[in-house]
């Protein structure tokens, strides 16, 4: 396995990777690997090419300092995981090198209606660090296709329009949320939480399954109404729980009750904040 720090190294080893006519595939991490990560990798295997791991902690899309200072980073053991799970490259780069010019946002991509919902509201341009980091790893990395876990949900969304606005000619592939033995989707802030916010924390995927029976015999703000009391009954704070169209992310009306519903949802377990997201029917 290839560790590479600098882009002009990764550029030289991609252009004769390049002669073998085999594909790139891609998964992009902030590190503090677990299996949910590990999922991606083994799925970027499947395509039998190049598998390429970055590990960067992206600053443009914490929105407090603390946040970003209190980010685990465990990299020689992220390193250890990777390369027994079949990685070929991991990509170690330094702010320097996806931010030459800055962090200034400069995409002429707009998430439009995404970045105003759920985690956009609560976590203002969140997601244009998030687009402006994947954009310049994607220009870097020149991969054919780009592996994504559907945990981050409304992420995946964000990542497909710019890949759709910008007609970058990528192939999104996504992989289901990898959970706990209790549910609790795996996050590597999870390893943050104290001991009982842990064992509380659980309840996020139980109001999710319980919405998903409600909704048989409920309306959409009555299932809502149930799992945000649920959640908050349990300990935790709940930020929100939106029922939303799977492709739209728009909300789910009363009168609006046909069709696949996602549940997304975001609580503070302490001073750990946790999204999860299910989809509650078919």
């Amino acid at each position: 396995m290839l560790i590479i720090k600098e882009s002009r190294e990764l550029n030289s080893f991609l252009s004769l990777f390049e002669l073998t006519g085999l594909k790139v595939s891609f998964v992009p991490t902030m590190g503090a690997l677990h299996q949910g990560h590990l999922a991606l990798i083994r799925r970027a295997n499947q395509s039998g090419g190049l598998v390429v791991c970055s590990i960067f902690v992206n600053p443009t899309q914490f929105n407090k300092a603390e946040d970003l200072e209190k980010y685990p980073v465990q990299t020689q053991s992220d390193i250890d995981l990777l390369k027994a799970n079949g990685c070929d490259v991991v990509f170690l780069p330094e702010k320097e090198e996806i931010y030459p010019n800055g962090t200034e946002y400069n995409l002429p991509f707009d998430p439009e209606h995404l970045d105003e919902i759920m985690e956009g509201k609560f976590r203002p341009g969140h997601f244009k660090g998030v687009a402006q980091v994947v954009h310049r790893l994607l220009e870097l990395v020149q991969p054919q296709e780009l592996i994504m876990g559907e945990k981050d949900f409304q992420q995946v969304a964000v990542i497909r329009k710019m890949i759709s606005d910008l007609e970058l000619g990528i192939e999104l592939i996504t992989c289901r949320t990898v959970r706990e033995k209790d549910g609790l989707a795996m996050s590597s802030r999870n390893q943050l939480l104290e001991a009982r916010y842990r064992e509380k924390a659980k309840v996020i995927y139980q109001s999710m399954v319980e919405c998903s029976q409600n909704l048989k015999s409920l309306k959409p703000s009555e299932a809502i109404y149930l799992a945000l009391e649920q959640i908050e009954s349990a300990g935790l704070k709940p930020e929100y729980f939106e029922l939303v169209d799977p492709l739209s992310l728009l909300s789910i009306s009363d009168e609006q009750i046909k069709g696949p519903i996602q549940a997304c949802v975001a609580a503070w377990a302490g001073d750990i904040r946790l999204i999860d997201n299910m989809q509650v029917r078919h």
